[in-house]
């Protein structure tokens, strides 16, 4: 089996990361989430989406992990981390808001990996 090819992954893992760094930045300098965060979480969303993808052609083409049920789920729920993140930190008025956007940076780059557990060939 050829790895789903393993930039995506790496780099949502980095921008998880990176993004989580500058969210927990915003909150200790007393900010509310703004538009550089609400921007960042949807370029994560959308690098995450082109992972699905790219993990449903995977399936389509005949791939399958040792837990099928398992990896849809995590492809059904990986997506909404950040849309939910943007509505709660977005509502959230007061410097805790940046706070939940860094929990989504960090849980979208602890998903890659978790990913990679259930199906090594999504390459991290």
């Amino acid at each position: 089996m050829s790895p789903v090819s393993g930039a995506v992954p790496t780099t949502i893992i980095v921008f998880g990361l990176a993004l989580a760094a500058y969210a927990l930045l915003m909150t200790a300098m007393n900010r509310r989430v703004g538009l550089v965060l609400l921007v960042a979480l949807g370029v994560l969303e959308i690098l995450l989406i082109v992972l699905v993808a790219i993990i449903a052609a995977r399936l389509v083409g005949g791939g399958r992990p040792a837990s099928l049920p398992t990896l849809i789920g995590y492809l059904i729920a990986t997506p909404l981390v950040p849309v939910i993140a943007g509505l709660w930190g977005a509502m959230e008025r007061s410097r805790w808001g940046p706070t939940v956007v860094a929990v989504a940076g960090l849980v979208a780059a602890v998903l890659m990996v978790r990913l990679h557990e259930i199906w090594p060939v999504i390459g991290v």
